[in-house]
């Protein structure tokens, strides 16, 4: 089979290299692609993630069997519609419930409506009315904005100032586009952050081990925002009687949710959950591979993933067997000086001969290929994984490769699964 594969970053380039292991495969071609990725399969760059109509043309000229989209913001453009349209399969969900991403107000309203545990919110439309519900308030507050922000629409506001001027700059400013026209205002809930992704076929739900994202950009949780500075899986918190807890609570729930509101959802459901005293509940749900979660579960996956991704087109994921490996695994994201803000790109990037040669893989987030040499091209450019019998080889093995590696202003989290270390 030939498979098209839609999206540029670290998550694509692991869909690739797993995807490579298929022997259904035939052939892979990936959209834009990246420096790194076209080392593994054949890229077209002039063809942007987003671009829908490029999309659906590349596959029909490519005559391609099968498509997997990665990203979000082609997901919600209706980028798998499009594709099934024109007879072409697709991974990942339709325009429809790809809402469950792509409205955060849609998402709150479905968990509230069904009974899956969330922090409490208020959604608006109108500056005025959030306002005056800000002064009715105890902060902390979280405000979102509803829409696509490149994981950077949720502000947590230590006083009733910083959540006045949150709203304004999504309402007002425009700070995030159309995504920040509307806007909740959430309490703010307090505990552990564990991602569970989830294969889903429209009627099933299987969730896979469990991860940790760390998101400041700096050691010890500090810092600002990213999206995302390194991974563990599976994460010691996530025990079976949490794991057994979640499957009751949210994830059955929310796929009969999900049924019952009409949509059939259909690849990834991301769930990113906090453990809270009162136990788990759901931050948000995201409707594909988390990045960089993506780096570090698809590794541990033992069964064929080209394998599941057809069982959930095809709606038999609940007559398949997903077996894992046991084996922890751990990512560690080097990143441009000055990222998540300022940086600069073209820099020259050394030592990844060596360091692949160390037994950690390593995926391209934001390179391109200079001939046999390798440059920066993006805030996020590599991810360093690797898998262990514990989670501290996982870290031993993936740090010493990140040792081997070096360009102009290159950053990194030096703590990434600390808390858990021997």
């Amino acid at each position: 089979m030939k498979v098209l594969v839609v999206g540029g970053g670290g998550r694509e380039h692991a869909i690739v290299k797993a995807l490579r292991e298929s022997n259904e495969i035939d052939e892979l071609i990936c959209a834009p692609g990246n420096g790194g990725i076209s080392v593994d399969c054949r890229c077209v760059p002039e063809v942007g993630a987003s671009d829908i109509d490029a999309i659906v043309s590349l596959a029909k000229a490519e005559k391609v069997d099968y498509v997997v989209v990665g990203p979000d913001d082609p997901l919600a453009l209706g980028c798998v519609d499009r594709l099934t349209e024109s007879g072409i399969p697709a991974f990942g969900p339709d325009k429809s419930a790809a809402r469950m991403e792509s409205s955060k107000i849609f998402s709150k309203g479905l968990m509230e409506k069904h009974s899956i545990p969330t922090a409490k919110f208020r959604t608006f439309t109108d500056y005025e009315n959030a306002l005056r519900y800000i002064e009715t308030q105890q902060p902390p507050l979280v405000v979102k904005a509803d829409g696509l922000a490149l994981g950077k629409g949720a502000i947590i506001c230590e006083t009733l100032d910083d959540a006045r001027e949150a709203v304004k700059e999504m309402m007002l400013d425009g700070k995030f586009g159309k995504s920040g026209a509307f806007v909740l205002i959430e309490e703010c809930i307090y505990g552990p952050e564990i991602t569970v992704l989830c294969f889903c076929d429209g009627k099933s739900i299987v969730p896979m081990v469990s991860s940790q994202d760390h998101k400041r950009a700096l050691d010890g949780d500090k810092g600002l925002n990213t999206g995302g500075m390194g991974a563990v899986a599976p994460c010691p918190l996530y025990t079976p009687e949490i794991a057994a807890r979640v499957e009751a609570e949210v994830l059955k729930p929310v796929m009969d949710a999900m049924i019952a509101e009409g949509l059939c959802f259909k690849g990834i459901l991301y769930v990113q959950l906090m453990l809270t005293k009162d136990g788990p509940k759901v931050i948000e749900f995201n409707a594909r591979f988390g990045d960089p979660e993506a780096q570090v579960v698809i590794p541990l996956l033992k069964t064929d993933l080209f394998t599941i991704m057809r069982a959930c087109t095809d709606g038999t994921l609940g007559k398949l067997r997903i077996e894992w490996k046991n084996e922890c695994a751990a990512t560690v994201v080097l990143a441009s000086g000055g990222y998540p803000e300022h940086y600069e790109k073209g820099k020259y990037i050394s030592g990844l001969s060596i360091a692949m040669l160390s037994g950690a893989t390593i995926y391209h987030a934001g390179t391109k290929r200079d001939k046999y040499t390798f440059l920066t091209n993006g805030g996020r450019v590599l991810d360093i994984t690797a898998r262990g019998a514990t989670l501290e080889q996982a870290l031993q093995k993936a740090y010493s490769a990140v040792r081997l590696i070096s360009f102009d202003g290159m950053q990194y989290r030096t703590d990434i699964g600390k808390k858990y270390r021997a």
